[in-house]
């Protein structure tokens, strides 16, 4: 018997997920919350070296997300590719200790520039970790479970935000004790004051190095998937590559270039939008080479190969419009808040980020619950609708930073995270086993880097609407309107098995 089809393998299995995800969840929850506190060290207004320069701390917050999101979209389709052809776990592994380790190194940043870099390598592996996750448990565990296990994989990623918050509201409180904690313990004194100086944020970094730990508890005990077993001793695991993936290489060169282009001063608008629309196409052609180097190699008829190359295009868009909305207008609610009345307490953002969290598990279990029992398509055409109205309404009618803007960053996050459920649940039935961990991989985080070009946009709107985060952030919200066509190009899946 597979050790993967036993109870304990596929709780040991569910279990290392479970962490995973939630260690994700903190590693992309860190910089949104503590970013600001370390450009701002870094970024000092040349008029007033006491003062932040708030203009280019906004450039830089924007690039550090878009290059971590373009991180996580190559991180996906490498570790996609590597989960297909090596097996689940152990691409899982690499993954795990690569982005706790990238997540610790960014405790040493000394600038944008660095701190940009450490996150995108990061970002890399917790890109390949969702995918690699999310195949391996649909896998080993039976069909019927998949909407309520979609639902778990949604809130665990978010309680990964709920820790981050809790643990900078821990070290609010009891700030000037820390150095004295770190010093007894051997820390040099110049050491913890630097760990601990301006809100913390190095000292949040570097406790991003933990989920390492995990990859003992992976390497250990956790079983392949049955699944992936049969396909690599059938012969299709070796159909598999690596040359492909120096069309990932091309496609994240080209990705990284929008991120270039639009961060260069003094270049046209026409200039900026017309490479960055080659580069997309770049982009997409790299990132599907492993995928259709692949499927050109297999025994699958034709239609069943164009099939599976729309299938991840279609996926792409589906994962693509909640992505922009969370990281153009969800995130942006970390640096909203602060120029609100009351805002500019310690708290504020750690009490958002609490709360946004906790709001958007709830939503993840409930929307996959309703795609379980509803159909897929329904469900996410009303979490579309649902999402617009409430993003709208929670920027333009919140003035001030109390509880009824903490409740209401609740309520946000459990309808806009929503999707966050639903993908888990929807994506893992487009693909073959063969190709799943690639497919999904693609698919959810090439809606990442459509993400890291709508973040990039933030500062042009922040510009027309004059530094006014309510209103830019509001105009993001349109996009749930493509999600409304997208889906109505989708197949339903309820009620089938994972495709063979």
């Amino acid at each position: 018997m597979n050790p993967s089809t036993t109870s304990r393998g596929r709780y040991l299995t569910l279990l290392a997920a479970l962490l995973g995800w939630m260690f994700d969840g903190m590693e992309m929850g860190l910089f949104p919350l503590v970013g600001r506190d370390a450009l701002e060290e870094w970024l000092r207004d040349p008029d007033n070296p006491a003062r932040p320069d708030k203009a280019r701390v906004d450039e830089w917050f924007g690039i550090v997300m878009a290059c971590f999101l373009v991180g996580a979209a190559t991180g996906g389709v490498v570790f996609g590719w590597l989960g297909d052809k090596i097996g689940r776990v152990r691409a899982m592994t690499v993954s795990v200790l690569m982005y706790s380790l990238c997540s610790g190194l960014s405790a040493a940043s000394g600038s944008p520039e660095v701190l940009a870099a450490l996150r995108f390598l990061g970002a890399l592996g917790m890109g390949g970790e969702w995918a690699l996750g999310v195949a391996l448990v649909m896998e080993v565990w039976p069909n019927a479970s998949r909407a309520w296990l979609a639902g778990v994989i949604g809130a665990f990623g978010n309680l990964g935000y709920t820790v981050c918050g809790f643990i900078k509201l821990g070290l609010n409180r009891v700030g000037e004790d820390v150095p004295v904690w770190l010093t007894s313990v051997g820390v040099p004194h110049d050491v913890a004051a630097k760990l601990t100086s301006h809100g913390d944020w190095r000292l949040l970094m570097l406790l991003g190095a933990l989920p390492a730990l995990l990859t003992l508890l992976i390497r250990l005990f956790v079983p392949e998937s049955e699944k992936w077993e049969k396909e690599k001793e059938s012969g299709a695991a070796s159909h598999w590559s690596s040359r492909d993936l120096l069309g990932v290489l091309v496609g994240a060169g080209a990705a990284v270039g929008i991120i270039a282009v639009w961060s260069m001063p003094g270049t046209s608008l026409l200039a900026r939008v017309s490479i960055s629309v080659v580069a997309l196409v770049v982009v997409i052609v790299g990132y599907l080479t492993p995928a259709r180097g692949y499927l050109s190699r297999s025994p699958l008829s034709p239609e069943a190969r164009r099939e599976t190359l729309l299938r991840m295009l279609l996926a792409a868009g589906l994962s693509g419009v909640p992505l922009l909305a969370t990281w153009a207008g969800l995130m942006w609610v970390y640096m909203f808040v602060g120029t609100l009345p009351g805002g500019s307490s310690p708290d504020a953002r750690p009490w958002v980020q609490v709360s946004s969290s906790i709001g958007a598990a709830l939503g993840c279990v409930g929307a996959a619950l309703l795609g379980g029992g509803l159909g897929r398509r329904p469900v996410y055409a009303a979490l579309c609708v649902a999402s617009l109205v409430t993003m709208v309404a929670f920027y333009k009618l919140n003035s001030e930073y109390g509880l009824a803007f903490v409740l209401s960053a609740g309520l946000l996050g459990m309808i806009s995270a929503s999707f966050y459920g639903w993908l888990p649940l929807y994506l893992p039935e487009l693909f073959r086993t063969s190709v799943r961990a690639t497919g999904q991989g693609f698919g959810f985080n090439f809606g990442r880097i459509i993400a890291a070009v709508g973040q990039l946009q933030m500062l042009n709107l922040l510009d027309a609407f004059d530094r006014n985060y309510a209103n830019a952030c509001a105009v993001v919200a349109v996009v749930y309107l493509f999600g409304l066509v997208l889906i109505a190009f989708a197949p339903e899946t309820k009620g089938r098995p994972l495709p063979e």
